[in-house]
């Protein structure tokens, strides 16, 4: 049963959220094709809905860490449009200061711990962090997300080992969009219900259609109430899409064009919209003025990426070590 209600202020929400991740990729695979991006880029397009559906029912102080698919988590966990593309762009004011790039976005202030480009590494990281929640007593839950071609990292099966056995306040959610990088899940598992993993350490587990926001939102929901009622872990497997490839460097020749069409016909996006004018919760004067906002806020965080300073040399000496004075440190 749900906690929270879904509202016409949930879809206006979901409809405004998804719609800047979507507008921000797009412009991201943009000027990475102009190089003005550099290094690495994953795009998270048509897989929107697996966030949408989880920020309606997370609290701000709830922490997210995810792999290096990262940009939306980002905007998400509430990240601002400037320091995400700053980020990207390898500048001083990006979100990890411009060194940690498109694959290791982070902002502590917002409890989003990153961004890791280590396949199956943000997993017993996440656990960790949920284990720093219990131990202080707070109610708050940590989401570790992670891809479907992750689960088949041994740190999983020791993670959820001991997140069953400590009864952490963590949710797992594998956003199985069907490759891992070009690999069909079919061909890399004898498991393809990938939710079916987490029950053998008695963990809740099932699979959630990840294109539907109101489905994320009530398997989320759900979750969330067990981990902070103390109960421990839950693992979904959000079944989702992405319309791009692995990375921008990829030529997608391992899918066909009908399924990527099959897909993008569910788009989240439209299926929200649909709602919304069906329901009369907005007119189209609303869409275009919401279009309008994401639209000036995505060219602002361009102009701010633009503007803003290279860090300075001596930056690679920093943050490296917790210990400020840390010997192996030369300058």
């Amino acid at each position: 049963m749900s906690s929270i209600e879904i509202t016409k202020d949930t879809y206006l929400k979901w409809y405004e959220w998804m719609l800047l991740m979507r507008r921000f990729e797009e412009k991201a695979g943009q000027l990475y094709g102009q190089q003005k991006i550099r290094g690495f880029c994953h795009l998270y397009i048509g897989q929107e809905a697996v966030l949408a559906g989880a920020m309606s029912v997370l609290k701000q102080e709830d922490s997210m860490i995810t792999a290096y698919r990262d940009h939306a988590h980002a905007i998400a966990k509430g990240v601002t449009s400037n320091a995400i593309m700053a980020e990207l762009y390898g500048k001083a004011t990006g979100c990890s200061k411009g060194k940690g790039g498109s694959m290791h976005m982070f902002d502590k202030e917002k409890h989003f711990y990153g961004g890791h480009g280590i396949v199956g590494g943000q997993i017993p990281m996440g656990a960790g962090i949920a284990f720093a929640e219990k131990f202080k007593g707070t109610e708050f839950v940590n989401v570790t997300y992670m891809g479907d071609g992750a689960v088949r990292q041994g740190a999983l099966t020791e993670t959820f080992n001991m997140a069953a056995l400590w009864q952490l306040p963590v949710i797992f959610v594998c956003e199985n969009n069907g490759y891992a990088m070009g690999t069909s899940v079919a061909r890399t598992t004898i498991q393809t219900d990938i939710y079916k993993l987490g029950l053998p350490y008695g963990i809740p587990s099932s699979a959630v259609d990840g294109m539907d926001p109101v489905a994320v939102h009530n398997a989320m929901d759900e979750a969330v109430q067990r981990a902070r009622r103390g109960e421990g872990p839950t693992f979904l497997e959000m079944r989702t899409y992405r319309y791009k490839g692995h990375s921008m460097s990829d030529p997608q020749k391992y899918r066909t064009k009908e399924e990527l069409e099959s897909y993008k016909e569910k788009d989240p996006i439209e299926m929200v919209k649909q709602t919304i004018e069906k329901e009369g919760y907005a007119d189209e004067k609303w869409f275009e003025e919401i279009a309008a906002k994401i639209k000036a806020e995505v060219e602002e965080s361009v102009q701010f990426a633009e503007e803003s300073p290279w860090p300075e040399p001596e930056e690679l000496y920093t943050d490296v070590y917790v210990q400020k004075d840390y010997p192996y440190i030369k300058d």
